[in-house]
């Protein structure tokens, strides 16, 4: 079975340093990789774009960032059905807008995740393509995207291999496609997506006027029920939880009764 190409990136590990953006950017704008790819403008473009995520309420925030590329997600996306025939699949799953054919015509409506630009002094439709003109050159010697080449935390990976592997290992990895589409099948998975789409109830625990280190707090509710320990600060913070209400309890007391609406929630501070 042949290879395929797939990029990972893991949110936990992303701090939004923007590397990968500005190597995608050294790597095209004014270079110009025909057949592969037409210059990219200096401006306007992120092929490689960050989305940024804050969560939280009061004191007990935090923030995730997902790099977002083209996902490459196949014949059946939408830009391939509205391209006539400019924009095509390779063997290894690579989705490549062809010059010649996409002169003209502006795609970037037809991509759902606004993964594609419009290059307006070229009269063309860009976007990501996994560097695929250094993964055809063997000279390249690193065989990875430039954005994942210059990623200094390890939250993006670049793997080869055959599709029932990588399946393999997005069930060992639990990894997870970014709003998948019907049909689709995307090149980029996410590691610790949660932090980016689902929300956490957090809060903290006080026996008498100090914070209570290591009380056993479990969180029950919208079908599931979890168990963890208080930090040193006295404070839990349950992630990657669906809407739904919640009841959180500790050494037999009930310390809070949340709802989770689309957002996070500070249950505030109880004390035993």
């Amino acid at each position: 079975m042949a290879t395929e190409r797939y990029m990972v990136m893991d949110v936990a590990l992303c701090h939004d340093c923007n590397n990968c953006f500005m190597a995608c950017t050294d790597e095209h704008a004014d270079n110009d990789w025909a057949p592969y790819q037409a210059p990219m403008p200096w401006h306007g473009h992120r092929w490689m774009d960050i989305l940024r995520h804050e969560r939280g309420e009061n004191d007990r925030i935090d923030v995730a960032f997902l790099a977002k590329p083209c996902f490459q997600c196949g014949d059946s996306a939408p830009c391939a059905k509205a391209a006539g025939g400019a924009v095509k699949t390779r063997g290894d799953g690579i989705v490549e807008i062809y010059l010649d054919a996409a002169k003209g015509k502006d795609l970037t409506k037809d991509c759902p995740y606004g993964s594609i630009w419009w290059n307006e002094e070229a009269q063309l439709p860009q976007k990501c393509d996994f560097c695929a003109h250094l993964l055809d050159n063997p000279s390249w010697e690193h065989g990875v995207p430039r954005c994942v080449h210059s990623c200094p935390t390890g939250a993006l990976k670049f793997y080869t291999e055959e599709p029932a592997a990588f399946a393999k290992r997005v069930e060992a990895e639990g990894l997870s496609a970014y709003k998948p589409m019907d049909g689709a099948t995307p090149h980029v998975w996410y590691k610790n997506l949660h932090r980016f789409t689902k929300n956490f109830v957090t809060g903290g625990v006080l026996r008498g006027y100090d914070w209570a280190e290591g009380v056993e707090v479990t969180l029950e509710g919208a079908g599931v029920k979890q168990t963890q320990k208080t930090t040193a600060f006295g404070e839990y913070k349950f992630d990657g939880l669906e809407d739904g209400d919640y009841t959180l309890t500790a050494e037999g007391k009930t310390l809070a009764t949340v709802s989770l609406k689309g957002a996070s929630v500070d249950a505030g501070d109880a004390t035993l």
